[in-house]
């Protein structure tokens, strides 16, 4: 009788020494990358945050709070700009030898950028059954890549912090129906001024319970502020609030606004204010209608995507490490090319569209606007194509994502909240 013959063993199937160890290298890799990325940015050494402490020494020994005044190369003269509230939570910090702060603040940024990641990819990683703890690192660092992250960290900015806020709310609290749900995004809008975006987004897809709780909340920051520092807050509210020069010139090309395009265009005259007034409004319509789409579809992560770059668009002034919101929009992209329906031809075409979009889009973000790029002290007129693309890439990317983001479907989207809560990783 004849012996069977013996099938081949199957080259598809790899050990799991092989695989693992081409995981390590990749994860060493990208890891070996960053030092080069960061190099660069290590010339800001902390200047925010030397300026916060800086102020906060002003303000204990009993100067007013706002006229604290630093000179600086680009921007002429930088001031104290953030609400009353957020002083009081940075005071303690002027308490502490500079380089413990620093420590501090770098610390918690690399916590906020490893924890709001994970509850980032996590979920999708599940949907489309890849290796949990890899697909982690690996989304870890490439954030960590991003150049609005270098510019938090390096920057010493409390970015991170307004994150993790706003996430734990509008991706938990919110669609969850928990009772504190809004307390989140109010006191992100109490320390700045720029989640206060997120109050319209509530409203816009008819969560009057947590909007009505964010309002509150923001509103009991700002008293208690108030209570504290009585004239800091008056002068803040009625004066500073309004003074956009204190913030810096428009026309830098780190102010990656509509305002800041405009102003690039215009410079060294300033845009007319009705034109852009009627530009925002356009968008912020278009962002908030498309972000009350998504959470009726149950795709909470796309509306509030939508509605960060909306924000970044509207605000006079939106500095490149307010962008973090390019991140989770990588994040809908890929989820929704992975689940396109590879039997159709458009299935697809969708798929290779949204993975390319996706590449595209961290391209751009990994490169930057300013991290490489010196574009000088003086103001310059924006007038050449390649140059007004180059000095408005957020602005451009943002206006793009607004209208192309996908909403996914709400079955697409479901976490299994148990696994998040106990943090279930296939190795």
């Amino acid at each position: 009788m004849p012996a069977e013959p013996v099938a081949p063993p199957s080259v598809a199937q790899d050990d799991a020494g092989g695989r693992t160890a081409r995981r390590v290298v990749t994860v060493l890799a990208l890891a070996a990358l960053l030092p080069a990325l960061y190099l660069s940015a290590l010339r800001h050494d902390y200047y925010d945050l030397k300026i916060y402490m800086r102020a906060m020494d002003w303000w204990a020994a009993g100067h007013p709070l706002y006229d604290y005044v630093q000179p600086d190369r680009v921007q002429g003269a930088l001031y104290f700009t953030y609400p009353p509230f957020a002083a009081l939570l940075l005071r303690p910090f002027a308490l502490l030898p500079l380089g413990v702060a620093v420590t501090a603040f770098v610390v918690l940024t690399l916590a906020g950028v490893v924890v709001t990641t994970r509850w980032l990819v996590v979920p999708v990683l599940r949907r489309h059954h890849l290796p949990r703890r890899f697909g982690l690192a690996v989304a870890v660092l490439l954030v960590l890549a991003v150049e609005s992250t270098r510019e938090t960290i390096t920057l010493g900015q409390i970015n991170m912090l307004l994150v993790v806020l706003i996430l734990a709310d509008l991706l938990f609290a919110v669609p969850q129906g928990r009772r504190w749900a809004g307390v989140g995004v109010g006191l992100a809008a109490a320390l700045k001024l720029f989640p206060g975006i997120f109050l319209l987004y509530l409203l816009a897809a008819r969560r009057w319970r947590a909007a009505a709780v964010a309002a509150a909340t923001a509103a009991a920051a700002t008293l208690l502020a108030a209570a504290v520092a009585p004239e800091d807050s008056w002068r803040f509210w009625t004066h500073e609030l309004w003074a956009t020069d204190r913030v810096g010139r428009t026309d830098y090309t780190g102010n990656q606004s509509l305002f800041g395009l405009l102003s690039r265009m215009t410079a060294p005259a300033e845009p007319g204010r009705l034109p852009w007034l009627l530009l925002a409004l356009l968008v912020a319509g278009l962002g908030l209608w498309r972000a009350a789409r998504a959470v009726r579809a149950g795709d909470a992560l796309a509306g509030l995507t939508l509605t960060g770059l909306v924000g970044g668009l509207i605000s006079p002034i939106t500095w490149t490490h307010h962008l973090y919101w390019f991140i989770p929009a990588v994040v809908v992209l890929v989820d929704a090319a992975l689940a396109a329906d590879r039997a159709t031809v458009a299935g697809v075409r969708r798929r290779r569209g949204l993975l390319a979009l996706a590449a595209g889009t961290g391209v751009v973000i990994v490169y930057g606007v300013v991290t490489f790029q010196d574009w000088g002290t003086g103001t310059v007129h924006t007038d050449d194509p390649v140059d007004f693309v180059v000095r408005n890439a957020y602005v451009l990317l943002s206006l793009l994502l607004l209208a192309v983001l996908p909403i996914r479907d709400r079955f697409a989207v479901g976490v299994n909240r148990t696994d998040l809560a106990n943090g279930a990783v296939r190795r």
